[in-house]
């Protein structure tokens, strides 16, 4: 296995371009149970152009019956990227200084679970919650500021790099 660039510019592309609408290639989760990690999914998938095929563990998505719990959920996902020693992203949990756009960004709302997964678009030069931008899906949007959602938690899902092969 070798470690591949992700593709920052790719990612944050296919962000805007689908922020407000859906890709046709996917199914819609809005009505069953959101479609926000799904579209931080198919983000991370255009920046790294590589999905992990392993069954149960793995992230990647044919279609709705045949896709990786961390295709969709907001704490699969998590574990996944955080983990990953095969094929795919990887992912380190960091501070709000390490944020760049096409990285992931996890909030709660509850102050205990997270449940929403946003994908940054734009940073400013000193990253602070008021000037990084995100874009997302369930409540489509795009270059929404961080600091307009009412969270109690966020964490932040740096990309490394791409494991291929």
């Amino acid at each position: 296995m070798r470690t591949k660039h992700y593709n920052r510019t790719n990612a944050v592309a296919y962000a805007h371009k689908w922020a407000l609408g859906r890709n046709p290639q996917y199914y819609d989760f809005d009505h069953i149970g959101g479609d926000c990690t799904n579209f931080a999914s198919q983000v991370l998938y255009a920046g790294s152009g590589v999905m992990n095929p392993k069954p149960t563990f793995g992230w990647y998505y044919y279609n709705l019956y045949n896709r990786a719990p961390a295709w969709t959920s907001v704490e699969f996902l998590y574990r996944f990227l955080t983990n990953n020693q095969e094929i795919g992203p990887v992912a380190v949990k960091t501070d709000i200084s390490q944020v760049s756009p096409g990285d992931i960004v996890q909030l709660s709302f509850d102050g205990e679970s997270f449940v929403h997964s946003p994908v940054v678009v734009s940073v400013g030069k000193t990253p602070s919650v008021s000037n990084i931008f995100v874009a997302a899906h369930t409540y489509d949007v795009d270059n929404r500021p961080l600091d307009s959602y009412p969270y109690m938690r966020k964490r932040f899902l740096h990309i490394t790099h791409v494991n291929a092969w």
